[in-house]
């Protein structure tokens, strides 16, 4: 082989190693955590029977008295959140950004955007951010697939269900932390959950 050959393959191992993006990743930076094939590496806060079926990974059952959780393993400051997400009608379930304590997920210690819809306050229910922004009219996610994009970026935190903004404010009490994946109560599949930093 010429020594002119054996530098042009260097080259193009060099640049297929750069244009090829790592696991999980893809090449407009969105990471995949739920694919629906397999739960995935996350760390466990309360116990509930997580698995995968159907395409999604599912609850339907608490296996201790404490609502239980999916926990990025990675802490994400700005970002950008796509989840896919079926709900039963009687599912207490969400997801908790910018967690200030790992082990100890609670909407004290993160923004909690909700899906509930069977909340007492509706106002605090599907889609509202609980305690910072309040939602009006509250969506229905109860018996269907849905989508939420959650954005948070500095002291700006918005979400979108089903293309529907559900909430926008802007605040700075949490700024940097995982996020998790809630089950409380009834059945919640996510059938999809990526994220982008910013």
């Amino acid at each position: 082989m010429h020594r002119r050959t054996l530098i042009a393959c260097a080259l193009l191992a060099g640049f297929t190693a750069i244009a090829l993006p790592r696991a999980g990743l893809s090449q407009d930076g969105w990471v995949t955590l739920v694919d629906g094939s397999k739960i995935g590496e996350w760390d466990r806060v309360g116990e509930a029977n997580w698995r995968v079926e159907d395409g999604a990974v599912v609850a339907d059952k608490k296996t201790g008295k404490d609502p239980a959780y999916l926990v990025t393993k990675t802490p994400y400051k700005d970002f950008m959140i796509r989840a896919e997400f079926w709900a039963s009608d009687d599912a207490n379930s969400g997801i908790f950004i910018r967690c200030q304590d790992a082990a100890k997920i609670a909407a004290a210690s993160c923004y909690e955007v909700n899906i509930f819809d069977q909340r007492k306050d509706p106002s605090y229910g599907t889609g509202a951010i609980v305690d910072f922004a309040k939602v009006d009219p509250m969506p229905k996610a109860g018996g269907k697939w849905n989508t939420f994009e959650i954005t948070a970026k500095g002291d700006h935190l918005m979400v979108v269900m089903n293309g529907q903004k559900t909430a926008d404010i802007k605040n700075d009490k949490h700024s940097n932390g995982p996020f998790a994946l809630q089950y409380g109560d009834g059945v919640i599949k996510w059938r999809k959950v990526q994220v982008k930093p910013l």
